[in-house]
């Protein structure tokens, strides 16, 4: 087989390949053979047709099963001699194959070169403070309050901000569509509410009509409804306050775990910190992975940073999915935010080519023993057993991205602890 390498730039290579004639006959004949067996051609008992009859019934399909068997193996064969590994599946092409010839074909592909990640001991780091006000507290307690809060019916007035009005409620489009909804409650002051849509039910009371039109601005973050207008018909049929219960022993005794006041927060507070505490521990690893980020020293591979793209917006549409939202009826301008995470996708690409070179060099295996402990710890937080997690993961190729993941926090930890780390704990 020969081949001949170029360098496209530092991390995309391109070999062209040419396999020899007599391998590819060989092939040839052994497809044709395989195919004698099983095809049913006219005046000829099953498995009787002469080879040459079958390659040229055949031509076409066994051709294209010569390429799609020889091409694979012979890029494998180019990169190994050649000490290079591909971070994706090369791209092929210009591929020419005639019987009695050779078959020749260009495959381009990305690589990572080893590289020098630089003095890990320069790296700085600021943590952010853990410290949790009694400010922090007053608005945790506030937020309890809110969820325990009663709802009393409103009489004498009409609405105010904060009330929440139970409505009838026509909306219509530019084109005049109607879409009707009955006892909607509608809290005045929320942030869903449509612009200048609060404003238009100020003051009504109990059984009042009102129609009013309202503009979309261009920046609203609904794509489907930015720049539009729509005109509502609402009926006012009931109006309720929401009324705080006080803070107090009772309050706390209501939550069912505490006995008085300062215990309730007591534990509010230590929750508080623990949450700050892992705040500023993600901040602190963002943080490094910026830094890392900037230690390679060329343009990470373009194939990576497309499928760390594919990656977040897969993931930010299962996300819409959970909430029940349809990705396909969201409004979302998808290339558009496709774009918006390529800097990002490039930052992580080049921070996880950092450690995995640091894990490289210096030799930062993965245990079978600490696999183990790992598929126990996913066992116990999903209420299955090691065993048949680790019959999935090994069913689903999922294995390797556990040891991968398990290098990756080593390497992690590898830095962590070279680094400097100023800031409050």
């Amino acid at each position: 087989m020969k081949t001949e390498f170029q360098d496209v730039n530092t991390t995309r290579k391109s070999v062209r390949v040419e396999i020899p004639s007599d391998v590819v006959a060989g092939e040839i004949d052994r497809l044709a053979a395989d195919y004698s067996r099983k095809a049913r051609v006219p005046g000829f008992r099953p498995g009787k047709a002469p080879a040459r009859v079958i390659k040229q019934r055949y031509k076409e399909q066994i051709l294209h099963d010569v390429v799609q068997d020889l091409i694979p193996r012979a890029v494998d064969d180019a990169l190994r001699e050649r000490g290079l590994e591909a971070v994706d599946t090369p791209d092929v092409r210009d591929v020419a194959i005639e019987e009695g010839q050779p078959l020749t074909f260009t495959a381009s592909f990305d690589t990572v070169p080893p590289f020098d990640p630089g003095d890990l001991s320069t790296l700085s780091l600021q943590k952010p403070s853990a410290v949790v006000s009694e400010e922090m507290v007053d608005q945790a307690l506030l937020r309890l309050r809110h969820r325990a809060a009663r709802y009393e019916p409103v009489e004498g007035r009409g609405i105010d901000r904060g009330d929440t009005a139970v409505v009838d409620l026509e909306r219509r489009d530019g084109e005049g569509k109607p879409d009707t909804h009955t006892d909607v409650n509608i809290e005045l002051g929320a942030k869903a509410n449509p612009p200048g849509f609060d404003e238009q039910l100020f003051g009504l009371a109990v059984g009042a009509t009102k129609t009013f039109a309202i503009h979309y601005p261009s920046d609203y973050p609904i794509g489907e409804l930015a720049n539009t207008d729509a005109s509502y018909t609402v009926t006012v049929k009931g109006l309720k306050h929401r009324v705080l219960p006080e803070l107090d022993d009772e309050f706390a005794k209501d939550l069912g775990e505490f006995e008085t006041l300062d215990a309730l927060k007591a534990r509010v507070r230590a929750d508080l910190e623990h949450e700050a505490m892992h705040a500023a521990q993600r901040d602190v690893r963002g943080a490094l992975m910026k830094q890392l980020a900037t230690r390679v020293p060329f343009d990470v591979p373009a194939s990576l940073v497309e499928r760390e793209i594919d990656r977040r917006l897969e993931e930010f549409a299962r996300r819409l999915t959970d909430q029940q939202i349809d990705p396909r009826q969201a409004g979302i301008d998808w290339n558009a935010f496709r774009e918006s995470q390529r800097e990002v996708s490039r930052e992580i690409v080049a921070s996880a080519l950092v450690l995995e070179e640091v894990s490289r060099r210096e030799q930062l295996a993965v245990s079978e023993e600490e696999v183990e402990q790992e598929v126990g710890r996913y066992a116990e937080r999903t209420s299955r057993t090691p065993a048949a997690v680790r019959a999935a993961l090994e069913k689903d190729g999922g294995l390797s991205r556990v040891y991968a993941g398990l290098r990756r926090e080593k390497s992690i930890d590898f830095v962590m602890a070279r680094v400097t780390i100023a800031g409050d704990s």
